[in-house]
């Protein structure tokens, strides 16, 4: 049986989902062009790990669209030298982007079980300046506070309090805020102690749980 080409898939990927809708930053497009996605799936669903979709990762979750990921990693405006924070490492693979574009990326994983397939994968494919902990992400992570950039991959009913007092003063938060009809990906910078917002595009994620995220009845019932 002929070998699956995934550099290929990998590189049309880039060319056809993302650099076709606007996105050109080149340090950006390298590292999608470098970080095997199909490693972030289930095995079974390796062949389609290059589609222009969002796939099931296990535990009710899912490994976002290509386009999603490229797109909330350009509106941190990453150059190299930047403390991230992500909140919610499902497959790792969103972390591993972040790690070819910051000096060091802390991410927060609710389920112990996403929490240590991701670990375990960004491990072996030697992604050393990503730090996976277990925990509450809409807490952040104070330890490792203040953050130049913070991404957050579940929709919450608002920016949690605490992912903004970590954010560093020039600092920007990427977040799909909104109930389970309707969410608008949100970017928030932080002058000072003044946050200022603008929605980017309708968007559709899991939901954020935790302390400010949402409880498991509210979001069935916010339909």
């Amino acid at each position: 049986m002929e070998a699956f080409d995934f550099e290929a898939e990998r590189v049309e990927m880039v060319t056809w989902q993302i650099e076709k809708r606007g996105i050109r930053e080149p340090r950006l497009l390298a590292a999608l062009r470098t970080v095997p996605r199909h490693r972030f799936v289930p095995e079974e669903l390796r062949r389609q790990a290059y589609d222009d979709r969002p796939l099931p990762i296990g535990s009710g979750q899912t490994i976002s669209q290509p386009y999603i990921v490229a797109l909330m990693t350009s509106l941190l405006q990453l150059k190299g030298h930047e403390n991230v924070l992500e909140i919610g490492t499902g497959s790792g693979y969103q972390a591993a982007i972040l790690a070819c574009l910051a000096r060091t990326v802390h991410s927060v994983e609710y389920r112990p079980e996403l929490a240590e397939r991701a670990q375990k994968t960004l491990a072996e494919l030697g992604y050393t300046n990503v730090y996976v902990h277990i925990g509450d992400g809409t807490l952040g992570w104070a330890e490792a506070a203040p953050y130049d950039g913070i991404l957050v991959t579940a929709a919450a009913p608002r920016p949690p309090e605490p992912l903004l007092q970590q954010l560093k003063d020039g600092g920007r938060l990427v977040i799909p805020v909104g109930a389970w009809h309707v969410q608008e990906l949100q970017l928030w910078e932080r002058e000072g102690e003044h946050f200022s917002s603008q929605d980017m595009l309708p968007v559709a994620f899991v939901p954020l749980r935790g302390q400010h995220g949402w409880k498991e009845e509210e979001w069935a019932e916010s339909y």
